[in-house]
C-alpha cells in the first residue's frame, strides 16, 4: 500500500519531466541548426538567442506544470485535512459511529497513519463508552430499586447523588436536590451533625426517631476516600416497619400474659381455698368448683380463638364460598344479637336494600365477623344506646356497618385494634381475648376484602369491611 500511494505521489512529476525532455528534444535541437545555419549564411559568429528562449520556453513550462501539480496536490491535502479536523471535532461532539475518513487519505502517505489513529482511537472510545454506559445503567437500576436511601454529599456539603428511596424519606426530588447543601435536603440537625462526623473519620452507625411521622432511621455513614477523595455517603434503613413489629411483638406478649395470668391466678386462688378447707363446706365448695369451671371455659376460649386465628392466618381455614344476597349475611346475625343488646339496654337497628348485587361469600364466617362486631359494640355502649346495621354498593363492593353511640376508640388506638390481643384502654377493664377484631380481619381478607374503622372519642365508633361483587 505504501510503495503504490509513494508512486502515486511522484507520478506526476515524472510525468513533468518525461514531458520537459520530449518537450527539450523536440525544441531545442531545431534552434541549435536554425542558429549555427543562420551564422554561415551570414558569416558571422552564431547568436545563441534563439537557443537561450528555446530552452527558457521549456524550463517555464515545466515550472509551470509544476506549480500547477502542486496546487493541486495542495487542495486535495487541505481538504483531507479539513475533513480529518471535522472528524476529530465529531469524536471530541461523541460521535463515534461510522467515523468519515476521506479517500483520498490511500493516495496520501503522510496521512494514511493519521486517519488509521482516528478510526482506531473512535472504535476504542466506543467500546470505553459503551462498558460505562452498562455499568451506569446497572448502577442506576440497582439504586432506583433499592429499599435503603443513599445521599452522597462532597466535601463542601453539596448533595452529589439522591436516589429514589431517599427522595421519599426526605419528600425532596433529585434534580432539585442536586448541587444543593445538606442541610436543605436533609433539613435534620442530627443527620447533618452525623454527616460533619463521618467526614472528619471513620465510618459510623446512628439509629434516630425522625419527623412528625415517627419514622425510626438507621443511619450507616461511610467516607468514599481514595475511590472519591472528599465524598462521604449516608445510608438510610427505614426501620420504622420492624420497630412497630417489635412493639406489637411486646405488646402481644405483656397481652397474652395478662390474659393468662388473670385466670390462671384466679384457679390458683379457688384450689386453694378448697384445700384449705372449703371442700367441708358443699355449698362454698360448689360456688368455687363452678367459679373454677368458668375460668376454664374462659381458657379453653382463649386456646379456641388462638387456634382459630392461626389457621386462618395459615390458609387452614375452609370456606364454604357461595353467590348469597347481602341482607342474608346479615339477617341471622341481627335476631341473634337482638336478645342481647335488649338485655343490654341498647336498640338494634338493620337497614339492608334486598336489591343489592349478590356477593360470594361463607355465610357462617360473615356472620361471625358481625357477631364479633356487635359484640363490641354492645360491651362499649353505654346503656340507652343505639347500635346500627347496615349495607350499600361503593366501587365495585358491598360494604357492610356496624355503628354504635358508644364511647368511641381513642385516635392512638384506631390503627392498632386489629391486632392481635390489642385492646384500648377502655377495652382493657372489660372482658375478652382481644383476638375478636383481628380475626374479623383476617376473615374479611379471605374472602378478598378489607376492613377498617373510624371513631371519635366519646361519640362511637363505626367499623366497616367491604367484599367485592359476585362477578356475573
Amino acid at each position: 500500500m505504501k510503495r503504490q500511494t509513494h508512486r502515486s505521489f511522484i507520478l506526476p512529476y515524472i510525468l513533468i519531466l518525461v514531458g520537459s525532455i520530449i518537450l527539450s528534444a523536440v525544441i531545442i535541437p531545431p534552434a541549435v541548426r536554425a542558429t549555427y545555419a543562420q551564422a554561415a549564411e551570414s558569416g558571422l559568429p552564431p547568436d545563441f538567442k534563439l537557443i537561450y528562449m528555446a530552452v527558457g520556453a521549456v524550463a517555464l513550462t515545466a515550472v509551470a506544470a509544476a506549480v500547477v501539480a502542486s496546487g493541486i496536490y495542495s487542495r486535495r491535502n487541505l481538504n483531507v485535512i479539513k475533513q480529518l479536523t471535522e472528524t476529530v471535532r465529531g469524536l471530541g461532539e461523541g460521535k463515534y459511529h461510522n467515523v468519515a475518513i476521506p479517500r483520498q487519505v490511500e493516495s496520501m502517505p503522510e496521512m494514511q497513519v493519521l486517519s488509521q489513529a482516528l478510526e482506531e482511537t473512535a472504535a476504542q472510545i466506543e467500546r470505553q463508552i459503551s462498558a460505562l454506559s452498562k455499568e451506569q445503567a446497572m448502577l442506576s437500576t440497582v439504586l432506583r430499586q433499592m429499599t435503603d436511601g443513599v445521599l452522597i454529599a462532597d466535601h463542601e456539603g453539596r448533595v452529589q447523588l439522591l436516589n429514589a428511596a431517599a427522595e421519599r424519606l426526605f419528600n425532596f426530588d433529585s434534580a432539585d436536590a442536586l448541587g444543593r447543601s445538606v442541610v436543605e435536603v436533609m433539613r435534620y440537625h442530627q443527620l447533618v451533625d452525623f454527616w460533619t462526623t463521618v467526614q472528619e473519620g471513620e465510618p459510623k452507625l446512628m439509629t434516630l426517631e425522625m419527623g412528625a411521622e415517627h419514622k425510626f432511621l438507621q443511619v450507616i455513614g461511610i467516607p468514599l476516600g481514595e475511590q472519591l477523595p472528599g465524598r462521604t455517603m449516608l445510608l438510610f434503613q427505614d426501620l420504622t416497619q420492624l420497630h412497630r413489629l417489635e412493639v406489637v411483638r411486646k405488646d402481644f406478649i405483656s397481652n397474652i400474659s395478662h390474659e393468662l395470668r388473670t385466670p390462671m391466678a384466679s384457679l390458683k386462688a379457688l384450689s386453694e381455698t378448697l384445700l384449705g378447707g372449703a371442700l367441708e363446706d358443699p355449698p362454698a365448695a360448689r360456688r368455687f368448683i363452678e367459679r373454677m369451671d368458668t375460668e376454664v371455659d374462659n381458657l379453653t376460649f382463649l386456646v379456641n380463638e388462638l387456634l382459630e386465628l392461626s389457621r386462618i392466618e395459615a390458609g387452614r381455614t375452609n370456606l364454604e364460598i357461595q353467590r348469597v344476597n347481602p341482607c342474608e349475611l346479615m339477617i341471622k346475625p341481627y335476631e341473634r344479637m337482638m336478645l342481647q343488646a335488649e338485655r343490654a339496654g341498647l336498640s338494634l337497628s338493620m337497614d339492608c336494600n334486598w336489591d343489592l348485587p349478590a356477593v360470594f361469600a361463607d355465610p357462617d364466617r360473615i356472620a361471625q365477623v358481625f357477631i364479633n362486631l356487635l359484640h363490641n359494640a354492645i360491651k362499649f355502649t353505654p346503656p340507652g344506646g343505639h347500635i346500627q346495621m347496615g349495607a350499600w354498593v361503593h366501587d365495585n363492593t358491598v360494604v357492610f356497618m356496624v355503628r354504635d353511640n358508644g364511647v368511641g376508640i381513642p385516635q392512638k388506638d384506631l390503627t392498632r385494634i386489629f391486632e392481635r390481643f390489642y385492646k384500648a384502654d377502655r377495652a382493657r377493664s372489660g372482658g375478652g381475648t382481644g383476638l375478636g377484631l383481628s380475626i374479623c380481619k383476617h376473615m374479611v381478607e379471605a374472602h378478598g376484602g378489607y376492613i377498617w374503622a373510624e371513631s371519635e372519642e366519646g361519640r362511637g365508633s363505626s367499623l366497616f369491611f367491604a367484599i367485592p361483587i359476585a362477578s356475573t
